[in-house]
């Protein structure tokens, strides 16, 4: 198509739509009106299925904008940074960036688009600080490094538009915290619209008059739409939910065995399912495996090349503890089609675009109904193509809950994200981040602050304490210099010791593990990373398995762990931290509803009626509870006496629940527990008689009381031990060390064990103390969603069951309890030996 270069007005729409009509495709109605309202100075959320041009819907805005502002913009080269794109993950950027560059590219506009995150080259880092690209990709703690520089308006003078990718994904967590404190910040280097601002007319025919920093969020359907926007855009937004009235159609299938009689009660790897994926992957163009752990990707990887090793050459992983150069290898490859099969993890769940991508398989729950769909919109990336997915249970129960997936796509019952307040230890940080960079003044920063969703119920006396602690320590750290971080000269807060910002910038961010070593070979070349505990379990010669390589540990020294390649038969799989999420309230209620109706009726569902003589044992053993009914079970064997309670509402507050139930029991008579716990159900183990009976177990379920007894029953001094650790690295209480000499996981807990320790006795109201208290209670017990599980079992019935040996539903939470006791190898025979029981028992 031919362009004009000349002085005529151009309207960006109609050089956009003749771009796609070039290219054989029309816009779709919500990209239009996202262009509309982009063009009329609003900012708001774009919400579409996957596939249907989510970015373009935004990115686009912003061409046309640019377009209608400059006859010339063939030609203009070198305007500064126009769009600031915040991306949650590595593998995302590079695949927006590239699909941005390419529409740059027919449309003949001379825009730079680049990356910045951790993997960037400090290189090129500098290249775009002296010039910067018109478009930038960057994650929230890279951008709070931009932040963290010395004249920083200069790089954000001519910024237009803040596109948050993915805002779902970083509503929850701390570093949605970041964006939002970012955006503060931005907003009020643009705030001022100039005199002559006009809004446009239909079809973005007007240029575009400039208004005061537009952002929009690109979010997958939430239950809280409405929230996401309002966190996003602060207290004085102006802005707008556009929303797609398309319905993506996803075709969700489950990998059966032969019979549910010869699949286990128990697992959570699903290996012995291999030889029936293997047909979905050679059936297929290409595929994403998708595991929720690192260690069950390598295991995948290693099990599938093993059963198959025709797969030799078309086969790879991907996960965030592999090398950089591998990963975007990996990627490259998926989008030339020359990959059959990828296992991966969450590090490609989001947006990404691998057209040649048309399968995508879950093993195992994969904990939410949000996180499932996000994962087959991997597949079928196109307006026109289903998205096809296949579930793997890696156990018999599993096979109810993908009933209970498909259910929920058809009822769209999503969850909810729920944003962080009051994450004192993120605004320490982003406090001293700001004094690194241009300094602040306590007034301005306040108000920019409290205009967060995050941060608008400070009080006053939390803020000054703040304050008080970024400059001098607090009351407690103040005869300790490196606790002085930030001074007050002239009105401005700044640090001006180049060590203190040096350390600051090296440890900007909110995601908190444990130390990571790199991994080489001996003769070069970079393997990834693995968590220092797990090396420091090994001594040279040990084999273990990382990028789907088994490796020989060679040495360590100075934090790279050193190896050669192995043909060892046996190799350590790393179990990387954080593994076991739990599963989400949404899909814990479709989970017990899909039960009621197997207790019911399964005719019409396939996947119920293969579950049928499973469901049979289990009703002459015990029974299945309805959606109002809660199961509990009392069974004696040679282990003692068991208490199974199926409350199905994940394992965090299964947990909670199962200490608190424990501490009320043994108020009325001294008994001692063990307790184990799964998603389903949790079990509470005595070498005593259980005093739960039908006449007191409303009283022991009941919410009367809950919290006070929950405080008491678990352990929260040292929950809150655990959690302070992260809150002190966050805020910079804790210094985790210079690159390449990291402090030892044990010396870093040993850090901020010791300060726990002294504040905890000196200092109790310590607002980080009271933070990482709060923060056991929403994140670790999942407190308000126990209260309102209490609140359902009380509201229902609750049956008492008492079989005369383990029934299928109490199997897993058993096997469970005795990973903690038994090697792998012991484990499996016990496994058999129990079943076996249980079997003869019913015969």
């Amino acid at each position: 198509m031919t362009r004009k270069k000349d002085n005529i007005q151009h309207s960006g729409f109609d050089v956009i739509q003749n771009w796609l009509q070039a290219k054989g495709r029309q816009p779709f109605p919500f990209q239009e009106e996202t262009w509309q309202l982009y063009a009329e100075g609003l900012s708001g959320i774009v919400n579409a299925p996957t596939g249907f041009g989510k970015t373009f819907s935004v990115f686009l805005a912003v061409v046309i904008d640019w377009i209608n502002q400059h006859p010339d913009y063939q030609t203009k080269k070198k305007n500064g940074l126009q769009l600031l794109w915040i991306t949650p993950l590595r593998a995302l950027a590079k695949d927006v960036g590239r699909a941005m560059e390419e529409a740059l590219l027919e449309l003949d506009i001379p825009w730079k688009v680049a990356v910045r995150n951790g993997d960037t080259t400090t290189s090129e880092r500098q290249k775009q600080k002296n010039n910067m690209p018109e478009v930038l990709i960057i994650t929230p703690e890279s951008l709070h490094l931009l932040i963290a520089t010395k004249n920083n308006k200069e790089i954000f003078n001519n910024l237009q538009c803040v596109a948050v990718d993915e805002w779902h994904e970083l509503l929850g967590s701390k570093r949605g915290v970041q964006v939002e404190l970012a955006l503060a910040y931005l907003k009020t280097l643009k705030q001022t619209p100039t005199a002559n601002s006009q809004p446009q007319t239909a079809n973005c025919q007007l240029p575009t008059a400039h208004w005061q920093l537009r952002i929009w969020g690109i979010s997958a359907t939430i239950g809280n739409l409405d929230e996401a926007l309002y966190v996003l855009l602060g207290d004085d937004h102006n802005g707008t939910i556009v929303k797609a009235d398309i319905k993506k159609e996803v075709a969700i299938h489950t990998i059966l065995p032969e019979t549910v009689e010869c699949f286990p009660w128990v697992g959570h790897l699903g290996v012995k399912m291999v030889q029936h994926v293997l047909p979905v992957i050679h059936n297929s163009q290409s595929t994403l495996l998708f595991t929720n752990v690192r260690s069950q990707a390598e295991i995948w990887y290693q099990a599938l090349l093993d059963a198959d090793p025709s797969l030799a050459g078309v086969i790879a992983l991907h996960h965030s503890a592999i090398d950089a150069d591998v990963r975007v290898w990996v990627e490259e490859q998926l989008h030339a089609g020359t990959l059959k099969v990828v296992v991966c993890t969450a590090s490609l769940d989001l947006g990404v675009d691998f057209r040649p991508v048309d399968t995508v398989i879950q093993v195992g729950s994969p904990k939410g109904i949000a996180r499932f769909l996000q994962r087959a919109g991997r597949s079928g990336h196109r307006p026109d193509a289903v998205s096809n997915i296949y579930f793997v249970p890696t156990h018999s129960l599993e096979i109810v809950e993908a009933a209970a997936l498909q259910d929920a796509y058809e009822t769209q019952s999503i969850e909810s994200r729920h944003p962080v307040v009051l994450a004192h230890d993120a605004l320490v940080q982003y406090m001293v981040t700001r004094a690194v960079g241009d300094g602040f003044t306590e007034a301005d920063l306040y108000k920019e602050v409290t205009g967060t969703h995050c941060y608008r119920d400070i009080t006053q006396s939390e803020w000054d304490w703040l304050l008080s602690f970024v400059t001098n320590g607090g009351s407690l750290l103040r005869e300790y210099d490196e606790y002085h971080r930030v001074i007050l000269t002239d009105g401005v807060y700044r640090v001006a010791n180049r060590r203190v910002a040096m350390r600051h910038r090296l440890h900007i961010g909110t995601i908190v593990g444990d130390a990571l070593m790199r991994v080489k070979y001996m003769s070069g070349g970079n393997v990834g990373t693995i968590e220092e505990y797990f090396i420091s379990k090994l001594v040279p010669g040990d084999v273990f398995v990382l990028a789907g390589r088994k490796l020989e540990l060679v040495m360590i020294r100075d934090m790279v762990a050193y190896v050669r390649k192995s043909n060892a038969k046996k190799a350590q799989v790393p179990a990387w931290a954080g593994g076991r999420m739990p599963l989400s309230s949404n899909l814990g209620e479709v989970l017990r509803r899909t039960f009621r109706r197997a207790a019911t009726d399964t005719h019409g569902n396939d996947l119920l009626t293969f579950m049928k003589p499973l469901f049979d044992k289990q009703q002459e053993l015990s029974l299945i509870p309805k959606e109002d009914e809660l199961l509990i079970e009392l069974i004696h064997t040679k282990d003692g006496y068991h208490l199974f309670v199926y409350p199905f509402e994940g394992r965090l507050v299964h947990q909670a629940m199962a200490s608190m139930l424990a501490y009320r029991l043994s108020r009325l008579l001294p008994i001692t527990f063990s307790i184990a716990m799964n998603d389903y159900g949790f079990e509470l183990l005595s070498d005593q008689p259980i005093p739960l009976t039908e006449e007191n177990v409303q009283a022991l379920f009941s919410p009367d009381g809950w919290y006070a007894d929950l405080q008491r029953s678990i352990n929260a001094a040292e929950m809150g031990r655990r959690k302070f650790r992260d809150i002190a690295v966050i805020s910079g209480l804790v210094f985790q060390g210079m690159p390449g000499a990291y402090k030892k996981q044990r010396h870093l807990q040993n850090s901020s064990s010791l300060i726990y320790e002294v504040i905890t006795q000196n200092e109790p109201s310590n607002i980080l103390l009271q933070q990482a208290y709060t923060e056991v209670l929403t994140y670790e017990v999942e407190a308000t969603r126990l209260y309102r599980a209490l609140e359902r079992i009380a509201s229902g019935s609750i049956i008492i069951a008492r079989p005369a040996s383990l029934t299928p539903f109490c199997f897993p939470i058993k096997v469970d309890s005795l990973r903690e006791e038994l090697s792998s190898e012991k484990l499996e025979d016990r496994i058999r030996r129990m079943q076996q029981a249980a079997q003869k028992q019913q015969a």
